[in-house]
């Protein structure tokens, strides 16, 4: 018989209908099966809604509906809504939090009790009486977190732990589940929070809310943003025969390209970069334009082909903050109807300060060609987008405030006599670039627009965010009223059953600065929507809508100018019902106002919307409306503060109090006054009007409080693990299912309100689109909870952050209701600091989920001044600190406003409302009140923040508690002081009732600052605390006394700032007096005075600890006020004790310590998590004794120095070795003692395996041989295909290539073969999706396997050649080249800083100046300190000690070299740079290398790159150094100026010691395999096989044992592999060094001594820039090789030196041309024809076009040439490119080089004799890739073009030779690609020699000239044959027509000499001749 006694309750938010079920089911609980059900009781509740308490006793039913034996007795209570039905329930039982009433909390406390603590009790209460006791035992002494970051008062774990060691450590689950039924939870076990037990978050009175602790607004602060662009090139661009230039704007700023001529697909690759400071918002709004324009020249601006715009944001939330190497699509919006216009391939990178930006390895695209599949658009987005309207309808306004002066407002009455609004408001709306603005409303308060802005966009739009600003229209000047931002993501949704973009009619808030008119207003930005609004502006009614256009349509309108028109109006309930709504506030306390307002007196102002505002309302009623009853509109400007007489209106109708009386304020400490409210709390009451939008605020409320609980969840689990509590996982577990209850609950509240009239579009499809979401997120939830293992841990949480991403993007609610709530502080009337509370927090609901967090609760809130004012130091220091109780709901609900305030006070009311029970208060009168002394044990802080000069503070303590504050004393020079101070606050009043006060005492300040001698304490930073409360009543015993210490983090502005261990306790004053208080016992220190320590039983366990330093070094220390540092000594200090390293006597001769090792011993705190930190600090000592603080370093946890003695069972070796390897860093690594079974490890170089790196691992104990040994034969196989090896990276793709011999290969083919790999093994990593890879690695692959899916299938196949899958032969062929590892970032990323044994302090200098809080730590840094540390408890066990060759000297640091000065040889590779920051105007840079270490400083100016951002170097450079003095290595890269100083375009710096003595061997990197000659040779003048006997003594391992049979034997391992090598001259040798090699490159797997050695490699470092911090200026590719000078000397430097391009020849002949389109009309006959020439070029129209002669008159397209083109090149086989060089213009110094692909353009051209040429086509060939030409012009289609994918391609480097027909073709009217003609050609390419040897003319020409063109006779060559041509035209063909045109000029001619000469005859004859 089983009694539970289990509470359940289901708030119903409807009334409950009389035939609805009540289902219960009993299930026999089981742990490994499923529960299995025992029966069922099912209840119609009828009877209960009737009656409102029933108690039953039935039987339960089994599956078949048959009664069994059990029974089952049941207490059901119900109160309708209305309160109507049963007297069961009295009303304060409802509206309490339903919780038992216990005074501990029941509900929390199973988890309490057996997560935390770990015992069992309780186990068999009885029901009632004792398991209430029991559950409040479990309560008080809930488990706790050691961190955390807003610790109120956390309840701590038991003292008595260690007297019941015999208990299991934790509960069984079964346990658990038992209890937590009996406890009334119902809950499991793992999902009550440990946060929830304490009283922070879920308190049993529940009463107070949790505070926020950053302070710091952070939204409006300017940052530093580049936003790099490169334009690579563009391909298909719409139009014929264009000279495109690309035109790159962002935001304002704009750059442009180069022209390229006469090509649509010009390749540019140009990086262009823009450099911002501006705040967040406004960055990421502004828009990225790149737009093709055609022929822009300096006299006219050159026609858009297309366009492409996107903002910054979105490329900001790009994996990378990038898109690299993606293909913008081209649209012209002024033509809507037409298809794309191109594709543009570019690269957009935004970067803040301290992002890094991984790029991908450049190496030899092949893939990029896939447009579709690597299109420039985020996930998600598809590939066509549509055209579509944005319709942004605006309405109407209200509450807008005051634009103008009074004064003028004032003359105008005098002279018209009208009062006029003094605002003249408009609407402009900024989206994607484009503005636009409605009509302006002159003179109106309420404007009314009823208008439309139309915007014509692409959808889905690629910028987010609609910018909605109310203006006001003034000639002087048009300012901003307020700001308003839709969010698309948040209006929309893109899932299948997503919605377009809709919003309202809604009602938007806007906020911005305070109401009050001045001409310059300090807060204006605040109106443009930077940075949080400090005060109500104006409510904006508006809509939004998008339709997506259909462009086939004729009649639309298809231009994108923006459009305004009028919309219909709406009606006036469309945005919901009016309401009257009631807000109640009471204050409780102010205390902390700052000194500087603290002599006027102070009164507290709150507004919700214009209501309660006073000072700056609204100038006339805010809405026109009747009340239900009376008629009067009652005007809240006339209302008078607090005259009791009028309050109230006509029959006791509530006025509005919104402002408390003023007070003067009083005196708390030397920074802080406070206000004496004492037991009298003002109080003040609002009604406001809104619509009654209330469920979208309800839904975000649920959606809000499980986001909070699940975050709490995930902070206990974090912190879980970093204290390393028991099953951090089991926790994690209950987080998920405590996720998916709560997303459940969610679908059945949201879903009742679904007929609710007012809601709009948007309110129902985000419904429906959150609980999708919902739904989705508790399956995966529940999904995840069983997937949840110790070892899964970190993934699965990462996980569930993401949920809580998306449960707080869907519970931010677009559409706007009820304003904020502002509390301001007003002193003399004037606006001093305010806090902004947003109304959904303060909401009621009868609901408890959807109650907004802190409705009825008491919160502490702290007032912060406006605007900019509140940045920086200034806005750090509290202004008030408020305890505040708020609560808004309906009017109607108004009767339970008060029932969360502190209980015991009496009402105060006006006269009006003294007997009406639910009149407000103003004022609440406490009768009860408790006193209590407050106990703050101060122990220690840490990592505080460095105030002073010197690098430290002086650090002190003021703690605040109601109106009371007590400092510690002040400790100097130190960021870690223990106080170790008790501070007693006597008679603390505080009101109320005394068990609240247990549960829910006020928040305890602590503020740290630094002392000043002179002035007054710089702030430090911030934390809050609770105190544990013992009633007098109580006993002072475990489990919750004595506190425990605690970390508190401490806060400043936004950023953490250290933490502070202390415990505060609250105890009651009983009648007793103080006597009965425990008394305050422990040793008062004589020396102290009056300082109280901490007693013993809170202050932490301390044990004896022995520290031991190494002092190694000291580096690169800066000068100390302009003297250079000369005898540094360093001093430890930890806890109080230290020691001082040796003095070093002559810093510039030599940095480092005389003396290795000192140690001295110190008490430390049992509890690691509780050590103190360590503080090295470096002084300079000087003449007369003096010393001056150069630097320090706190190593804030020592936990990674600590040495751990090993258990005796474990074997010897594996104890001792650590230390003596001094590899005390990485104890962290798991040593598994391992028998000495051998291992056999069968290593053969050439291993395909190692193209994944993959390393063969094997467990000590088994017994595995990895055989890769190859035989004889294969291996010959081996080495003819190894002659092969194609030329770098491109080659060896194609298996019919011929192979190149060894000689051919370089180190560069080495290179590009890596390269490929690289990018192999991250996409073969990808396809096995759960590979661990580096994040980088992995979303770029990521990237390109999506892209890969995307792309049509045909390309696969030839995709397949490209990347050899494992069961590929090729595969085979590729590993040809031996190859390096190319680290796509630095070396001291991959290999842990290389502090194996050597550790590198940075040593800080403290703060320069104020503006320094948000200097980076670079910029502080003075210099480094080399060292380590060991941490044990002392005394060690004997038996290290006996270890052999033990010196006691060196103590734990056994096996470290001498740090005596060392001579290196250093020897830099540079191999290139890449993404370089352009230093000169034209956006290029000519860059140069420098490189400095220690006094060599070398330049090398004269080889700079002219204009590249991308340049080769392929440079080595030695320097001899000597170590410690010259370590740190510079390598920059300068941009070359021939006038002026040379610019620094970025450096990086390697330690180099570190690296030197590296037990990772980073001196020279270990190859793949050892060869003596070749491209490949051993660079190291140590063997391999004596590298491998070096570190085997080093180590203390033994071997190596070289065996017959190519064997060899290290320490229990066995590695076999090829014993023999070739020389130069092919002769074998036997030789050990390949067995050799193989053991290095798998040390790690040596037991003890083993760990990674670094292979031979190319590192790839960010450049940087001092003048830009944070900021990557681009990346360098290198490595260092290091070679001590006592050693032989090493080898020539290899030659990386860039491969020189080939020069080859392309002789092309145009033999014939056919079906060429007719252009030309002849003049005389009207037929059709076409005077056809071909034109071709392979760099660059300007510089090679060649021309063949005309082929006149050709009736039919046929043309015949002959003609041979000649075209010399330079061509980079690698990266298949030509390379030409030339001066960019003729002002340029000198030649850039240019590569640019091999691409060969024929065009096929009709001449004009007097206006231009027609272009008629063209095709473009690729020399790589190009589709075989066709045996005949018939077979030549149009496919050869469109269709590439399809048909074999090939290369003019593999055939040499090739001839065939291909098509030329162009676009038509409808964008369409047609055929234009065919060209017969023949490509045949030539190496230099090879013509030199063949020479051929160009033409057709000698030598080895072509046959003249057989042309038929009528073309109409008149140049070459006039006289036969003009016969032709005479006889044949015009002959009558030239014979009848003589005949009429002769007559004409007659006729003419008539008249001449008639009149002279006319005269003769008449004077008689």
């Amino acid at each position: 018989n089983s009694s539970g006694s289990s509470t359940f309750r289901w708030p119903v938010a409807t009334n409950i209908d009389g035939n609805e079920i009540l289902e219960i089911q009993v299930f026999n609980y089981s742990k490994v099966f499923t529960n299995r059900l025992i029966g069922t009781f099912r209840m119609v509740l009828q009877k209960v809604v009737a009656e409102g308490q029933l108690e039953v006793t039935d039987t339960l039913i089994d599956d078949n509906n048959s009664a069994i034996q059990t029974s089952i007795s049941i207490e059901i209570r119900y109160q309708a809504l209305d309160g109507t039905v049963g007297s069961a329930w009295n009303d304060k039982e409802f509206l309490e939090t339903p919780s038992v009433h216990s005074e501990g909390d029941g509900r929390y406390s199973l988890e309490t009790d057996s997560l935390l603590s770990g015992h069992r009790h309780g186990s068999d209460a009885s029901p009632g009486k004792s398991n209430q006791q029991s559950a409040d035992r479990s309560f008080r002494r809930a488990g706790k977190g050691v961190f955390s970051a807003m610790k109120l008062g956390k309840t701590r774990p038991s003292k008595d732990e260690h007297r019941k060691q015999d208990d299991p450590a934790v509960l069984e689950t079964e346990d658990l589940d038992r209890k937590a039924m009996r406890y009334g939870a119902g809950l499991e076990p793992d999902t009550i929070s440990l946060a929830s037990v304490t009283a922070v978050t879920t308190n049993v009175s529940n009463k107070r809310s949790k505070p926020d602790i950053r302070m710091e607004p952070s939204a409006g602060r300017p940052m530093d943003y580049q936003v790099s662009i490169t334009i690579i090139e563009a391909r298909q661009l719409v139009g014929l025969n264009m000279d495109p230039v690309v035109c790159v704007e962002v935001g304002e700023e704009k750059k442009y390209t180069s022209m390229k001529e006469s090509t649509n697909c010009p390749y540019y690759n140009e990086y262009f970069v823009f450099d911002f400071h501006v705040p967040p918002d406004v960055m990421f709004d502004k828009i990225i334009k790149l737009s093709v324009i055609h022929s822009k020249n300096l006299l006219r601006s050159g026609t858009l082909v297309g366009s492409f715009k996107m903002d910054v944001g979105t490329v900001y939330t790009q994996p990378e903050h990038q898109f690299y190497h993606k293909w913008a699509i081209l649209s012209d919006p002024e033509d809507l109807t037409a298809s794309l216009k191109g594709y543009l391939k570019c690269d957009i990178a935004v970067v803040g300060k301290g992002d890094n930006i991984k790029t991908p390895h450049k190496a030899n695209e092949t893939d990029e060609d896939d447009i579709e599949g690597n299109l420039l658009l985020p996930d998600g987005v598809p590939p066509e987008r549509q055209w579509a309207r944005f319709y942004i309808k605006i309405y109407r306004a209200e509450g807008l405030p005051r634009m103008n002066t009074s004064i003028m407002a004032n003359v105008k009455k005098a002279l018209i006599g009208e009062n006029k609004d003094l605002v003249d408001p408009y609407v402009q709306v900024a989206f994607a670039g484009q503005k636009g603005k409605t009509s302006i409303q002159k003179s109106s308060y309420e404007p009314l627009w009823n208008e439309q802005i139309i915007f014509t966009e692409m959808f889905p739009p690629l910028c987010r965010r609609i910018k909605i600003q109310i203006r006001d229209s003034d000639k002087v000047n048009d300012v901003a009223i307020g700001t308003h931002f839709i969010d698309l993501r948040k209006v929309s949704n893109e899932g299948d059953k997503g919605f377009l973009p809709t919003f309202g009619p809604a009602w938007v808030n806007m906020y911005g600065s305070t109401r009050n008119y001045t001409l310059m207003d300090e807060h204006q930005e605040l109106n443009e929507g930077l940075g949080e609004g400090v005060s109500f502006r104006a409510r904006l009614l508006l809509g939004l809508a998008v339709e997506i256009l259909d462009t086939t349509n004729p009649e639309i309108n298809s231009s994108t100018e923006v459009q305004v028109e009028q919309a219909t109006a709406v009606a006036d309930n469309c945005s919901g019902k009016m309401e009257e709504f009631f807000l109640f506030g009471a204050f409780l306390e102010a205390t902390m106002i700052d000194r500087k307002i603290g002599d006027k007196p102070i009164n507290f102002e709150v507004t919700i919307g214009n209501y309660g505002n006073q000072v700056d309302g609204s100038s006339k009623p805010l809405l026109r409306r009747k009340k239900e009853g009376g008629d009067g509109d009652e005007e809240e400007s006339e209302l008078l503060q607090n005259s009791s007489d009028d309050e109230g209106g006509e029959d006791g109708e509530l006025v509005s109090v919104s402002s408390s009386q003023p007070m003067k304020p009083l005196v708390t400490d030397r920074n802080y006054f406070h206000l004496p409210y004492l037991e009298k709390k003002p109080c003040i009451y609002i009604r406001s009007w809104w619509q009654d939008q209330r469920r979208r605020l309800y839904n975000a409320n649920i959606m809000d409080k499980i986001a909070d609980k699940l975050e709490e969840g995930l902070n206990d689990v974090q912190e879980m693990i970093k204290t390393e509590k028991p099953h951090p996982e089991r926790r994690l577990r209950g987080v998920l299912e405590e996720l998916s209850s709560g997303c459940l609950r969610f679908l059945t509240l949201a879903d009742k309100d679904q007929h609710h009239s007012s809601r709009t579009r948007l309110d129902r499809e985000r419904l429906k689109s959150c609980m999708r979401e919902l739904e989705n997120m508790a399956q995966q939830a529940t999904a995840l909870r069983s997937q949840v293992k110790r070892n899964t841990m970190k993934d699965k949480l990462k996980l569930v952050q993401n949920f809580l991403q998306k449960l707080r993007f869907l519970a931010d609610e677009p559409q706007h209701t009820i304003p904020d709530v502002f509390i301001w502080m007003m002193s003399n009337n004037k606006r001093i600091a305010y806090a902004r509370i947003p109304s959904k927090d303060i909401l009621y609901s009868i609901v408890d989920e959807e109650m907004g967090k802190d409705c009825a609760k008491v919160k502490t809130v702290f007032l912060k001044h406006p605007g900019k004012r509140g940045f920086g130091p200034a806005g750090w220091t509290v202004q008030a600190k408020m305890e505040i109780y708020l609560w808004l709901g309906l009017n109607k609900q108004r009767k339970d406003f008060l029932s969360g305030l502190p209980c015991g006070f009496e009402e105060k009311k006006v006269p009006r409302g003294q007997n009406l029970p639910s009149f407000p208060p103003i004022s609440l009168l406490y009768t009860k009140k408790q006193v209590f002394q407050l106990r703050a044990h101060m122990y220690q802080a840490r990592s505080l923040f460095a105030a002073d000069s010197s690098g430290l503070s002086d650090p002190f303590a003021r703690v605040f508690f109601i109106s009371q504050s007590q400092c510690t004393e002040v400790l100097n020079e130190t960021l870690c002081p223990t106080w170790d101070q008790l501070l007693v606050f006597d008679n603390v009043e505080l009101y109320g009732e005394a068990h609240e006060m247990r549960d829910d005492p006020p928040i305890i300040v602590i503020e740290i600052y630094d002392q000043d001698t002179v002035g007054k304490a710089d702030f430090m930073g911030r934390t809050f605390a609770k105190p544990v409360v013992k009633m007098s009543d109580e006993q002072y015993c475990p489990p919750r006394f004595p506190p425990q210490l605690e970390y508190y983090q401490i806060y400043r502005g936004n950023a953490t700032a250290g933490d502070l261990l202390a415990a505060f306790e609250l105890l009651q004053i009983g009648p007793g007096g103080k006597s009965d208080l425990p008394p305050i016992d422990g040793p008062t220190d004589m020396d102290r005075g009056p300082i109280l320590p901490v007693p013993l039983g809170i202050r932490p366990v301390l044990s004896r600890y022995r520290v031991e330093i190494l002092f190694w070094g000291l580096r690169d220390l800066k000068r100390v006020n302009l003297a250079q540092v000369d005898r540094p000594r360093v001093d430890i200090e930890c806890a109080g004790k230290g020691v001082q390293s040796a003095l070093i006597q002559n810093y510039k001769k030599n940095p480092n310590f005389s003396t290795l090792v000192k140690w001295f011993e110190v008490d430390l705190p049992e509890n690691e998590l509780l050590h103190p930190p360590l503080n090295i600090r470096v002084v300079d000592c000087r003449a007369f004794g003096r010393y001056t603080l150069v630097g320090s370093h706190t190593v804030s946890s020592l936990r990674k120095f600590i040495y751990r003695p090993p258990d005796k069972k474990a074997q010897q070796w594996n104890m001792a070795a650590k230390h003596l390897n001094g590899c005390l860093a990485m104890t962290s690594r798991a040593h598994r003692s391992r028998p000495t079974g051998e291992i056999v490890v069968n290593m053969e170089p050439e291993v395909p395996i190692k193209k994944m790196d993959t390393m063969v691992k094997l467990e000590a104990n088994s017994d595995a041989v990895v055989k890769v040994d190859v035989t004889e034969e294969e291996k010959e196989k081996k080495k003819k295909k190894k002659k092969g090896g194609g030329g770098g990276g491109g080659g060896g793709e194609e298996v019919e290539e011929e192979e190149p011999d060894e000689s051919m290969l370089d180190w560069w083919s080495k290179y590009f073969a890596s390269i490929e790999t690289m990018k192999e093994v991250g996409e073969e990593q990808q396809s096995g999706s759960d590979a661990k890879l580096s994040p980088t690695e992995g979303s770029k692959a990521q990237a390109k396997n999506k892209d890969k899916d995307k792309s049509k299938a045909p390309k696969d196949d030839k995709k397949k050649k490209q990347q050899p899958g494992p069961e590929l032969p090729e595969k085979k062929s590729k590993q040809k080249i031996d190859e390096l590892k190319v680290y796509n970032k630095e070396l001291e990323a991959e290999f842990d800083n290389f502090e194996d044994w050597l550790h590198t302090f940075n040593l800080l200098r403290g703060k320069i100046g104020d503006n320094d809080d948000n200097a980076t730590e670079e910029e502080r840094i003075v210099g480094r300190f080399k060292g380590s540390m060991c941490v044990y408890k002392v005394p060690l066990p004997d038996d290290i000690a006996k270890e052999a060759g033990y010196d006691p000297t060196f103590g734990m640091f056994q096996g470290i070299p001498s740090n005596d000065p060392i001579n290196v040889l250093v020897r830099v590779y540079i191999v290139r740079a890449t993404d370089l920051h352009p230093a000169d105007i034209n956006g290029k840079a000519d860059p140069y290398i420098a490189i400095k270490l220690g006094k060599t400083d070398i330049k090398d100016k004269e080889n700079y790159i002219s204009k590249q951002l991308n340049p080769v170097f392929g440079k080595s450079f030695d320097i001899e150094a000597t170590f410690p003095m010259e370590s740190m290595l510079t390598v920059a890269i300068y941009d070359w100026d021939l006038v002026g100083t040379d610019d620094l375009i970025g450096e990086t710096k390697i330690d180099l010691e570190n690296r030197f003595y590296s037990k990772h061997r980073a001196t020279c990197g270990v190859s793949q395999t050892y060869s003596i000659h070749g491209y490949n040779t051993w660079r190291d003048p140590m063997k391999p096989s004596q590298i491998l006997s070096k570190l085997c003594k080093e180590g203390k391992v033994d071997g190596p044992h070289f065996g017959p049979g190519g064997r060899v034997k290290v320490a229990n391992r066995v590695f076999t592999g090829p014993t023999e090598i070739e020389d130069e001259n092919g002769q074998k040798k036997p030789t050990d060094e390949h067995l050799a090699l193989a053991v290095l490159r798998h040390w790690e797997d040596i037991p003890r001594a083993g760990c990674h050695l670094v292979p031979e490699h190319v590192e790839t470092r960010p450049l940087l820039n001092p003048d830009k911090p944070g900021i990557e200026q681009g990346r360098l590719e290198m490595w260092v090789d290091m070679f001590p000078m006592d050693m032989p000397a090493p080898g020539p430097a290899i030659d990386i030196s860039p491969r020189k391009p080939k020069k080859y020849e392309l002789r092309v002949i145009v033999w014939n041309t056919d079906e060429v389109i007719l252009e030309d009309d002849d003049y005389f006959t009207g037929e059709k024809s076409s005077d056809i020439f071909v034109r071709g070029w392979l760099k660059g129209q300007q510089e090679d076009k060649q021309d063949t002669d005309v082929h006149y008159h050709s009736l039919t397209g046929e043309g015949n040439f002959n003609w041979r083109y000649i075209f010399p090149f330079d061509y980079l086989m690698a990266e298949e490119k030509i390379v030409i060089s030339k001066k960019e213009s003729m002002f340029s110094w000198d030649e850039t080089e240019y590569k640019i692909p091999a691409r060969l353009t024929l065009q096929v051209w009709d001449a004009d004799h007097f206006s231009a040429d027609d272009f008629l086509g063209a095709i473009e060939l690729d020399l790589n890739r190009f589709p075989r030409g066709a045996k005949t012009s018939k077979q030549c289609s149009l496919e050869m073009v469109t269709n590439e994918a399809e048909l074999p391609m090939i290369s003019i480097f593999k055939q040499k030779r090739v001839k065939g027909w291909w098509p030329f073709v162009a676009r038509d009217e409808n964008d369409e690609l047609e055929i234009t003609g065919k060209v017969e050609a023949e490509l045949h390419l030539l190496t230099a020699e090879e013509a030199e040897k063949s020479p051929a003319g160009l033409a057709r020409n000698e030598p080895d000239p072509l046959e003249k063109p057989n042309r038929p006779d009528t073309s109409f060559i008149w140049f070459l044959n006039p006289l036969k041509s003009i016969k032709y035209l005479i006889c044949t063909r015009y002959k009558w027509l030239i014979i009848k045109i003589v005949l009429a000029l002769l007559l004409l001619i007659m006729v003419a000499l008539f008249l001449y000469s008639m009149p002279g005859y006319m005269v003769k004859k008449l004077l008689g001749a």
